[in-house]
């Protein structure tokens, strides 16, 4: 059973950053809060509040060498845990492809990305940890990037 989390402070709303873009997967959003955030509706027409909730190497808690990174997802009755593990090699080689260091702060937003990803498309939602592959890290990372031009 899902754990409760405590109520959720006041949300920032992701807007879309292209509104010329028309397909809903294919929207770069601008998030002014990678803390506490809104998203959706997703297919079924839910809006999910989402909160970060902590980051932490993943080698001092399941011997991976990976930077979990956990969010809840709320829709108002329901809350669930979800934890982005981003692995340890394909970040650095994110780094040295993007030219951005590895930071507690990028890693928060490459995993808020693909948990927005993740809400719209349905895909993996129904895992509670979900480890990146190096073409959904890059795709993560493209999203960040058109933000923050």
């Amino acid at each position: 059973m899902p754990r409760k989390s405590k109520s959720f402070s006041k949300p920032w709303v992701w807007t879309s950053y292209d509104p010329a873009c028309q397909s809903r997967y294919n929207k770069s959003f601008m998030i002014e809060n990678y803390r506490n955030f809104q998203v959706g509706p997703d297919a079924f027409g839910v809006t999910w509040q989402i909160e970060f909730r902590w980051q932490q190497n993943g080698i001092s808690i399941r011997h991976s060498d990976t930077v979990d990174v956990k969010f809840f997802l709320s829709d108002g009755t329901n809350t669930e845990e979800k934890v982005i593990a981003l692995p340890h090699p394909l970040l650095l080689a994110n780094a040295a492809q993007t030219g951005r260091p590895v930071t507690d702060a990028q890693c928060m937003k490459l995993a808020a990305h693909h948990l927005i990803q993740m809400i719209e498309s349905g895909e993996d939602m129904e895992k509670t940890l979900i480890t990146l592959s190096a073409a959904e890290l890059d795709e993560a990372s493209t999203k960040l990037a058109a933000v923050a031009a």
